[in-house]
């Protein structure tokens, strides 16, 4: 699958939180900044003195349904489109109010009542109401095709009502520690309810799309561009620039070019430079390259035996696979430094956990006992355990006497994978092992129906990991092989769903966090998920187009993919004589009160969001 909150097909990220009791204040700190140049004939505004930010954007829209996107890029624009009940401060990840002003819990962590914002309003002029947020809510939980993307976030909802236009209720089936960290986008029930099936309804024939976001989608060209404008009555401010226009560019190569000519003001690659672009970006004139630690992991995702729920098998994946030896003999003959100096030339950390050290509370290493460290021979010698011996020509054979040849999905537009890929072919071929690199523009139609050995695989995670976690759990597989799941990779572990069970009911945050740890050591040693790196946010701007632009997290933060909205939602055009309050070579800082939040009885918790990718999943 793609890669977002996916794999480059596929995408994700999601977010959840629990927060301290307490008013809260939201900080903006802008970090990076450019304003922006004419923009491509396709995404220019009507009005040529309308000031118009081009992002470039090598992922393709999978959806504009809030029901069924996955990718990063669709997520993204949801993000900027709809409010969701609360919002991460982009400084360090705090909950702050999004839809919802206030929360609290009952003693026994089973009912949640919000208090919905009074001046929030769609498009459209019909006032947003906890009815749109307990209908949007209702609906998942009540309609498969509806809970597509983000089902996990309402499993456990026993009941959601709206006594009044600005009280919202949520009572659950047992207690749940991701109730201030419920990704989910908030849709009009005027508009939505009109829709007949929420599984094939793509959101993407009449413009504008009514929301109550930063910005309003106001038009659509399939692997073209998205175009939103401003919304002039956000509740937390305007925008500064008129529109914004996500620009679709299948090679990376031609984005940066772009970038280089000022027919776009961003570029954030697939979804990061190359060390070589990023290199030949580095002092150019009017532009400036962002590099900071990540959000996502990268990984090699092996074929489980991919089944349904209802123990159908599908796919046709090797049957050597099955064996934990050989999926851990074949990480063991992958050299992560190699993949880090070479491939990623430094602007990447070696992986091993499922959550990239950028979220220090969920970070995890394996010990030096368990640790599969880079060992051709140990790997060898694995191989011959598990009963794949080498034949008279050097390849390893499998049960049926055939010898072995893996093929690997990869994503056409990442260079990283291809890059990568060779070195899968030199080290496995000295194990004896074939390797097919198999590489698309779509690997989402593969991925899904399990056709496929192993494949390249990533996610942007949230500040709270659940839903990253949950994507691995015998829930999220397909409820037939002729139905879509939420999973990843077809995972399906007794002992790892028991973790995820009680990591989502545990409210101490010490003790939740342990419990992650286990499940990725869980994963770890499976095999099925090996990840290789924790690669940079690597991008760049023009500082002729944009003045100042918020980071998250504010030190040394990414722009593009954030958990909200704040990079585009702030950002100053170059001209616009407004720098925000204050600028300095890292950013503008911005103060904004974000209003009162109450949270019985709860510890805090600073999580991570949603994944991103099958192409990118969030």
């Amino acid at each position: 699958m793609e890669t977002n909150d996916q794999h480059g097909g596929r995408i994700r990220g999601r977010a959840r939180l629990v927060l301290a009791a307490g008013a809260a204040a939201l900080t903006l700190c802008a970090g990076l900044a450019t304003p922006l140049n004419p923009a491509p004939q396709e995404a220019r505004a009507a009005d040529d003195d309308s000031k118009v930010l081009t992002v470039a954007v090598a992922q393709s829209v999978d959806s504009l349904s809030p029901f069924l996107a996955v990718r990063l890029l669709s997520t993204s624009i949801h993000r900027l489109t709809y409010e969701y009940l609360t919002n991460y401060d982009p400084k360090d990840n705090h909950v702050v109010p999004g839809l919802a002003t206030a929360w609290k819990s009952s003693p026994d962590k089973l009912t949640w009542p919000y208090t919905i914002r009074s001046d929030s309003q769609w498009s459209d002029g019909e006032q947003a109401t906890a009815e749109d947020a307990a209908w949007t809510f209702n609906t998942m939980m009540s309609d498969p095709g509806a809970a597509t993307a983000n089902g996990s976030f309402v499993a456990n909802f026993e009941k959601v009502t709206a006594p009044s236009p600005t009280e919202l209720v949520i009572e659950l089936k047992k207690p749940q520690a991701t109730m201030t960290a419920l990704d989910v986008p908030i849709v009009p029930r005027h508009v939505w309810e009109k829709v007949d099936d929420y599984a094939k309804f793509n959101n993407d024939k009449d413009f504008p799309i009514v929301g109550n976001g930063p910005f309003v989608l106001t038009d659509y060209k399939a692997d073209s561009h998205v175009r939103l404008k401003a919304n002039k009555d956000f509740w937390r401010g305007a925008p500064k620039f008129d529109e914004l226009v996500f620009r679709y560019y299948k090679d990376q190569d031609a984005a940066v070019s772009a970038l280089r000519k000022g027919e776009v003001s961003f570029v954030a690659g697939s979804p990061s430079l190359t060390p070589a672009q990023a290199e030949s970006l580095k002092g150019a004139e009017n532009i400036r390259v962002n590099d900071a630690p990540g959000r996502r992991f990268y990984a090699l995702a092996t074929n489980p035996g991919a089944k349904a729920k209802n123990g159908e098998k599908m796919g046709d994946g090797h049957p050597s696979l099955l064996d934990q030896r050989v999926r851990n003999a074949l990480f063991m003959a992958v050299d992560r430094k190699t993949i880090i100096d070479k491939v990623f030339q430094g602007h990447a950390v070696e992986g091993a956990g499922y959550i990239p050290p950028r979220y220090s509370q969920y970070f995890w290493e394996p010990s030096a006992d368990q640790e599969l460290a880079y060992d051709p021979a140990e790997a060898a010698r694995l191989l011959d355990e598990a009963g794949y011996p080498k034949n008279g020509d050097g390849k390893r054979v499998g049960k049926d006497g055939k010898a072995i040849d893996y093929r690997v999905l990869c994503h056409a537009t990442d260079p990283n994978d291809k890059a990568i890929g060779q070195y899968l072919e030199e080290w496995w071929g000295d194990l004896g092992i074939g390797v097919t690199l198999n590489c698309l523009d779509n690997v989402t139609d593969p991925w899904l129906a399990g056709e496929y050995d192993l494949a390249f695989d990533g996610w942007s995670v949230n500040p709270d990991p659940d839903f990253v976690l949950s994507i691995h759990t015998c829930a999220a597989l397909p409820a037939t092989p002729e139905e879509t799941g939420a999973t990843d990779n077809f995972i399906c572990d007794k002992k790892y769903d028991q973790l995820y069970a009680r990591q989502l009911a545990e409210y101490d945050a010490e003790k939740r966090a342990d419990l992650v740890k286990q499940m990725e050591s869980r994963l770890y040693d499976l095999g099925y998920m090996n990840v290789m790196a924790y690669p940079n946010a690597v991008e760049a701007y023009r500082t002729d187009h944009i003045e100042s632009i918020t980071t998250m997290p504010a030190k040394a933060g990414n722009i593009y993919g954030q958990d909200g909205y704040w990079s585009w939602w702030s950002a100053v055009p170059a001209d616009s004589g407004d720098t925000g309050g204050g600028s300095s070579s890292t950013g503008v800082v911005v103060g904004i009160v974000a209003g009162a939040v109450v949270l019985a009885g709860l510890g805090a918790f600073v999580a991570m969001r949603r994944r991103a990718t099958a192409e990118d999943r969030e």
